[in-house]
């Protein structure tokens, strides 16, 4: 891997970690909890963020690296486009944005202690930058990576 290749990876690897830290510090530092599709987005991150390190640490399995970070990608841009399309009301809130348990009967009580938690849904936008919610920008960063990484693998010659 030439020095070139190393900076685009440390640039991304960059963008992710900030992406997470700024996830928490949305949630914790500015007090906007997150819905579950929320949380669900970072899981790509945290798998991007690995795969990354491994290119950049032990250099082994560069290629299949790089196809399963374009899939990752492109599977956390799916998940974004989903709860963007909850938020725009295109789709319909699905049992993912629903913390009730509905697999089993409930008691009164149960139902009233979940009404008292402060339950998000995932159609609520709490945070914007720029006018855009922060699921618009996952999206539009997902692809954008998801097309980066099938690139970094259809010209990698390593395995």
């Amino acid at each position: 891997m030439d020095k070139n290749f190393n900076t685009i990876l440390l640039s991304i690897l960059s963008l992710l970690v900030l992406s997470i830290f700024l996830a928490y510090f949305i949630e914790y530092g500015l007090g906007h909890k997150p819905c579950a599709l929320c949380l669900y987005q970072r899981y790509p991150y945290f798998v991007s963020i690995f795969l990354v390190l491994n290119i950049l640490i032990f250099k082994k399995y560069i290629k299949f690296s790089f196809l399963i970070l374009a899939l990752v990608s492109l599977l956390g841009s799916i998940i974004a486009f989903y709860h963007f399309g909850i938020e725009q009301g295109f789709f319909i809130e699905s049992l993912v944005c629903d913390a009730k348990n509905l697999s089993q009967n409930l008691s009164k009580e149960d139902i009233l202690n979940q009404l008292t938690k402060n339950n998000i849904s995932c159609k609520t936008v709490t945070f914007r930058v720029f006018g855009l919610s922060l699921a618009t920008i996952n999206t539009i960063f997902s692809l954008i990576l998801s097309g980066i990484f099938f690139k970094m693998f259809k010209n990698n010659e390593n395995y």
